[in-house]
């Protein structure tokens, strides 16, 4: 199903203080763990967290989503996800690699966030077929981890039960995000995409 473009604006909100204060603390544990565990951190690259919490907070206040439950897909350490709680939505995070997903359950619960992270894969069961095609269609191959587990039903949720999906996907992957998505998410869901060298897209199915 094609998705359906809604710009963004591009003039800058104010942070609250105490959003401030979390991004402050938030920025200090990713260099923290970019220095101690390299490797760990290797493929993990933290998106604009103020851009990301201002399409956020534009989202909320201009009633743009159908409903208030918002996932992160490749959560990291998962400052994106306690972002949307922080705006009172109904916040899941999904990350592969179980220390970060360990470190940003440790983050959210100092701030008293109601955030749920999970380990496991965000690509869901059943979609063998779409990464086998996604994998010839892109030379340069994918750098998206693309085993599927039982995350979705860890969670006692599926993907069309989110009214807001974020990830920061790499070039060659947005392709997939974007089949993935249009393929499970439900009618009238948001996908929100930081991107590195283009401003952040937000798209409805």
């Amino acid at each position: 199903m094609r998705l359906t473009e809604i710009p963004l604006p591009v003039e800058q909100v104010r942070l609250p203080a105490e959003v401030a204060r979390f991004l402050e603390e938030a920025e200090q544990r990713v260099g923290e763990h970019t220095e101690r565990l390299p490797s760990l951190i290797n493929g993990f690259v933290p998106s604009d967290f103020t851009a990301v919490y201002r399409a956020l907070r534009f989202i909320r206040d201009s009633h743009l989503a159908s409903g208030n439950a918002f996932c992160e897909w490749g959560s990291g350490l998962g400052v994106v996800a306690s972002l949307a709680a922080m705006l009172r939505f109904d916040a899941y995070g999904i990350e592969i690699d179980a220390e970060l997903c360990r470190a940003s359950q440790q983050l959210a619960d100092d701030f008293d966030l109601p955030v749920t992270f999970v380990h496991g894969s965000f690509v869901p069961p059943g979609s063998e077929r779409i990464l086998d095609r996604a994998y010839m269609d892109q030379e340069g191959g994918l750098l998206l981890d693309i085993r599927t587990d039982g995350t979705y039903e860890d969670l006692g949720l599926e993907i069309r039960d989110f009214d807001i999906i974020f990830t920061y996907p790499w070039p060659n992957d947005e392709p997939l995000i974007e089949t993935l998505f249009s393929r499970y998410a439900a009618r009238g869901a948001l996908l929100l995409t930081y991107h590195d060298s283009k401003p952040m897209r937000l798209r409805r199915k």
